[in-house]
């Protein structure tokens, strides 16, 4: 094989992924190839010493991982495409929401390889938090070259391949949560007589140190809400009128809604 990894799909999400490799060193620009009906997208990527195919077929022949970055409502199309080219030496990479291994494999034809993956769009900034699922038959090499592309950028966690759907909401959709939060919070500081862009320079290095907080101080989300909280405060009146508007059972809601979003797209 020519290059040692394939991208069907050059969007934002493919960008990120080879942008985060090619800074690790974790392979070169000639080991990378890329996909995409766009010629233009093709046009960037080659400029940057990429290898690039009009065909996704022919990506397939000359790559052992073949990341399918393709939204979930085309991949039926693309893996009817490139089935042929597929053997059993290929690791396909999934990063199409709530498609899962068992599609693939039918829509392939054979138990081939497949490692599913829910990244996060974080990762354009190197600071993705992405989950990661692991079936038989990939080897342990296979799996740790699968973990290394996105640990160069971001966080990754590996978790039981049959709870895909279900972390969705957790690290896949929740960024769009929070800018949702940080729109809300910043449009109230500028009815108030705030600047916006400060407002929302001041909650975003909020979350940036609540998050430290969270995975440094060994404290529970419990002791950390406690820990700002005074008894009868501003604190205690703001988390008072969420919870009499039962904001735990909006989150597992939406959160619902998101997952059962996701098996319908993979059906």
């Amino acid at each position: 094989m020519k290059q040692i990894i394939g991208f069907i799909g050059a969007g934002n999400m493919a960008g990120a992924i080879i942008g985060g490799i090619l800074a690790s060193g974790q392979v070169t620009p000639q080991q990378v190839a890329v996909s995409d009906i766009s010629a233009e997208k093709l046009d960037r990527f080659s400029g940057m010493g990429l290898a690039v195919y009009e065909d996704s077929a022919e990506l397939v022949k000359n790559c052992k991982y073949v990341v399918l970055s393709v939204k979930p409502q085309v991949i039926g199309e693309v893996l009817a495409h490139i089935a042929q080219q597929v053997t059993r030496e290929h690791v396909l990479i999934s990063i199409a929401a709530g498609v899962s291994c068992g599609f693939i494999r039918r829509a392939v034809g054979f138990d081939c390889k497949v490692a599913p993956v829910m990244p996060n769009t974080p990762l354009l900034v190197g600071a993705g938090s992405v989950a990661v699922g692991r079936e038989e038959p990939i080897s342990d090499e296979e799996f740790a070259f699968v973990t290394g592309l996105f640990q160069a950028g971001g966080h990754v966690e590996v978790i039981d391949s049959g709870k895909l759907n279900e972390v969705i909401p957790v690290n896949g959709s929740s960024p769009a949560m929070i800018y949702l939060l940080a729109q809300y919070m910043c449009e109230y500081a500028a009815a108030q007589g705030i600047d916006y862009e400060a407002a929302n320079r001041l909650f975003c290095q909020t979350l940036i140190g609540s998050a430290k907080m969270m995975l440094e101080s060994g404290k529970s989300h419990d002791e950390l809400i406690k820990m700002v909280t005074s008894p009868g405060g501003t604190t205690y009146r703001m988390l008072d009128a969420l919870k009499e508007r039962d904001l735990k059972a909006m989150v597992e809601d939406a959160c619902d809604r998101c997952v059962k979003r996701a098996y319908e797209l993979g059906q």
